[in-house]
């Protein structure tokens, strides 16, 4: 089965979704709001699962030449310092760390020149027995991977809850610091995580608890360096090395349990689905693996509504399982009252069982293997 899918939305779940059809024979108009493409500048790790996936979308090896190998499942501090765990000097990292630009753009190149159209918003989908139209646009399948704050699934879906907020903050930073190798440091209510990335970069994150979203500070830069100003070497001159204009700061929100990724023949596919906190960095990850297996299935499939039942029988379970684990892992990462208990479990963990448990097949996310696309 071929045919012509529009993907409203041109991040890296909906790069991934074209490419994976393109991988299979079909084509794809990809609509873009924005009027030029680009993405949040700041970092993000990829697992060995979302890695995998990239090889069936064509694109793993490019994706390894500007990725970065990162210790920061393996790296673990306390805000004073004290290590709790530290990575073997000599041990391959599982995770590659990428600015996420980077990896957004060599998707963007990998895809037929044309297929992305920019400054095109999605305001209405309608479908009939044999399509599905974005406004007057008309395909086989319109796949929806405009983010948390779906229009698609607002439209189509319009008894889902709005995206929750989770107690949770965070400052995103890139810093021109080279050498780091990746780390995470858990203080009370709060953790700093570090990945290096390319181009003698390093990229920043602070979590941190919220009463309420949409706090928000003159000085971002001033008041993530405020909050650890006390922490250890590197954190205070990472931040003070980060131009303060390109510090973000977004509030953390996940989406409660859909009932259906699937709507006659609208499939949702990454945020726009599971929406997830960052806190197992899969968020990206999932995105790719939905686009793999949606092309699968269709590549496979008799009909469109064969193919998008059997994405949403495949995606829901592991994606809403990975999702409920983020927010779980997010909260006692954050948690004041469990901070003390949480980093004594972990230094009491002998070294060797830790860098089993995060070996790339130690846990049911990581040995994901993707379907073949050919």
């Amino acid at each position: 089965m071929t045919g012509h899918a529009i993907v409203i939305g041109a991040g890296i779940g909906g790069l991934a979704a074209a490419l994976a059809l393109h991988r299979i024979g079909w084509r794809a108009t990809v609509l873009e709001r924005a009027p030029e493409l680009g993405e949040i500048g700041a970092g993000m790790s990829q697992a060995p699962n979302a890695l995998r996936a990239l090889d069936e979308l064509g694109v793993g090896e490019r994706a390894r030449q500007v990725g970065v190998p990162t210790h920061a499942t393996a790296n673990l501090r306390t805000a004073n310092g004290r290590h709790l765990q530290r990575a073997h000097p000599v041990e391959p990292s599982p995770l590659l760390a990428f600015h996420r630009a980077d990896l957004h753009r060599l998707m963007m190149e990998s895809l037929p020149a044309g297929w992305i159209r920019t400054g095109s918003e999605a305001t209405g989908i309608s479908q009939d027995r044999g399509s599905a139209a974005v406004g007057e646009l008309s395909a086989d399948l319109v796949i929806a991977a405009d983010g948390i704050g779906s229009t698609a699934r607002r439209l189509l879906w319009p008894d889902a809850p709005a995206p929750r907020f989770l107690g949770r903050t965070a400052w995103l930073g890139v810093a021109p610091i080279d050498g780091l190798p990746g780390s995470m440091t858990l203080g009370p209510g709060a953790y700093f995580l570090i990945h290096p990335l390319s181009r003698g970069r390093a990229y920043w994150a602070l979590v941190a608890t919220a009463d309420r979203p949409g706090i928000r500070h003159a000085d971002e830069k001033a008041e993530a360096a405020r909050r650890t100003q006390d922490w250890h070497d590197p954190i205070p001159g990472l931040i003070d090395a980060t131009p303060a204009d390109a510090v973000i700061h977004i509030d953390i929100r996940d989406l409660d349990p859909l009932p259906t990724y699937v709507n006659g023949r609208v499939a949702l596919l990454g945020d726009a689905a599971h929406a997830m906190s960052p806190d197992r960095g899969q968020g990206a990850g999932q995105s790719i693996e939905d686009a793999v297996v949606l092309a699968a299935a269709l590549a496979t499939e008799p009909t469109v509504e064969t193919a998008l039942r059997h994405y949403d029988a495949a995606r829901r379970p592991r994606t809403q399982t990975t999702a409920r684990g983020a927010r779980a892992d997010g909260r006692r990462a954050t948690s004041r009252a469990a901070h003390r208990a949480l980093t004594t479990m972990i230094r009491l963990t002998p070294a060797s069982l830790w860098r089993r448990g995060i070996a790339p097949d130690a846990n049911p996310t990581w040995r994901w293997r993707p379907p073949r696309l050919g």
